[in-house]
C-alpha cells in the first residue's frame, strides 16, 4: 500500500466533517449528495483495502449513512489532520530553513519553538523535523489510513437485504435483457429463413419440376436445369452452415474455447496475439458468450478502431474466465453508436458476468470480459 495512497485517502475523509450538517438540510438534493459521498467513500475504503465492493446498484440507507457520518466524520478530522501536517511540514520546513535570514532582527523564525539564527541550526532543524514527517508517513499515516478504512466498511457494510435487492434488481434487468435478445435472435433466424434458404429451396423444386417435365424432350435443356438445382442447393447449405455457426460455432464443439479464439485471430484482419493459459472445461453458455465477445471486438477493431495490431488474453481465475481484447487503434468507442459493445453487454450480463470497456480517445481500446464459470 503506498504512503501517498494513504494521505490522499485521509485528507478525502475531511470533507467528511461537513456532510452531517448537509444531511440535516431540508432539501432533497443535499441528502441523495450525502448518500453519494458515502457510497464514494464506501468504494475509496474498498479500493484502499483491495477488497471488492460487489453489486454497483447496491443503495446505502438513509439510517446507515447518517450513523456513518456522525461516527466518522470526527474520527476522519482528525486521521485527515495527521495526514495534513504530514504532508505541508515538508515544504515548511524547507521553507524557513531557507528564509531564516530575512527575519526581522530580534524576531527570529521559529520551527516548533527552535529559534533558527544562523544556518547549521536551520538545516539540522529543518532536516530533524523532515525525517519526522517521513517516518509518520510511513509508519503511521498507511495505519491510520487502514483503520479509518476499516471503521468505514464496517459502518457502511450493506446489510444481507440491500445486498439482496441489489442482486434481484440486477437479475430482473439482465434476464429482461436475454429474453429480449433471444426474442430478437429468433426473428432473426425467422427472418433469414424465410428470405434466404426458403426461396432457395422453393426454386430448386420449381427447376427439378421443369427438368422433369422436359426429361425426355429436351435432354439438354434438363440437364442445364439440373445444374441449376444443384448449385442452388449449394447455396442453401453455405446459408444453413452460416446460420448454424452464429446460433453455435460448430468450432467450439470440435476443438473448445482455445481452439476456436486460434481460429479467430487466424482470420483476423489486423495481426492478432492470442495468449490462452490453461482454462479447462467450461460451460457451453460461457464459450459461446467469449466467444462471440471476441468476435465482436476483432470487428470492431478492424472497422472503427482503425488497429495495427491486436492482443487477446484468456485465464481462468478463481471460477472466472476473463477475457481481454486491446487493440492499438484510435479509441474513442462509443458504445451509442451501433449495437456491438452492447449485444456483449447484454450477453456477458443473461450469466452474471461483467464487461468493462476502455477507451480513452487517441487508444488503446481495451475490452474485458468477466465470466462466472463455475
Amino acid at each position: 500500500m503506498r504512503v501517498r495512497n494513504a494521505e490522499l485517502y485521509l485528507l478525502a475523509g475531511l470533507l467528511s466533517l461537513l456532510l452531517p450538517f448537509l444531511l440535516l438540510a431540508p432539501a432533497a438534493w443535499i441528502r441523495a449528495a450525502g448518500n453519494q459521498w458515502a457510497t464514494l467513500h464506501w468504494r475509496r475504503a474498498s479500493n484502499h483495502l483491495g477488497r471488492a465492493t460487489g453489486d454497483s446498484r447496491i443503495q446505502l440507507g438513509p439510517r446507515r449513512v447518517l450513523s456513518w457520518l456522525m461516527i466518522s466524520a470526527p474520527i476522519s478530522f482528525v486521521f485527515g489532520l495527521l495526514a495534513l501536517a504530514v504532508v505541508v511540514t515538508v515544504p515548511a520546513a524547507t521553507l524557513v530553513a531557507l528564509l531564516w535570514w530575512a527575519a526581522p532582527e530580534g524576531q527570529p523564525l521559529m520551527l516548533s519553538r527552535i529559534a533558527i539564527t544562523d544556518w547549521p541550526t536551520a538545516i539540522w532543524a529543518s532536516a530533524l523535523h523532515i525525517a519526522i514527517a517521513a517516518l509518520l508517513a510511513v509508519l503511521v499515516v498507511p495505519v491510520f489510513a487502514r483503520w479509518h478504512a476499516q471503521l468505514t466498511l464496517a459502518l457502511l457494510a450493506p446489510s444481507a437485504t440491500e445486498r439482496l435487492a441489489a442482486r434481484v434488481e440486477t437479475l430482473a434487468q439482465t434476464r429482461a435483457g436475454a429474453v429480449d435478445t433471444h426474442q430478437a435472435e429468433l426473428r432473426r433466424i425467422e427472418r433469414d429463413l424465410h428470405d434466404g434458404t426458403q426461396a432457395r429451396l422453393v426454386a430448386i423444386n420449381l427447376r427439378l419440376g421443369m427438368a422433369r417435365r422436359v426429361l425426355s424432350t429436351d435432354p439438354p435443356a434438363a440437364a442445364k436445369l439440373l445444374d441449376q438445382a444443384r448449385d442452388g442447393a449449394e447455396a442453401a447449405m453455405d446459408e444453413l452452415r452460416g446460420m448454424i455457426r452464429t446460433i453455435y460455432p460448430p468450432i467450439l464443439a470440435d476443438r473448445g474455447l482455445s481452439g476456436a479464439l486460434q481460429s479467430l485471430a487466424a482470420q483476423a484482419t489486423p495481426p492478432v496475439r492470442l495468449v490462452a493459459g490453461a482454462i479447462g472445461k467450461l460451460p457451453a453458455a460461457v464459450e459461446v458468450a467469449a466467444y462471440y465477445a471476441v468476435s465482436e471486438a476483432l470487428a470492431n477493431a478492424a472497422r472503427h478502431g482503425a488497429a495495427t495490431t491486436v492482443m487477446i488474453t484468456v485465464e481462468r481465475v478463481s471460477g472466472t474466465l476473463r477475457v481481454k481484447v486491446t487493440d492499438d487503434g484510435i479509441g474513442g468507442a462509443d458504445e451509442t453508436r451501433g449495437s456491438g459493445i452492447q449485444g456483449i453487454r447484454r450477453r456477458v450480463a443473461a450469466l452474471d458476468g461483467v464487461t468493462t470497456v476502455d477507451s480513452p480517445p487517441g487508444g488503446p481500446t481495451t475490452i474485458t470480459v468477466e465470466l462466472p464459470c463455475e
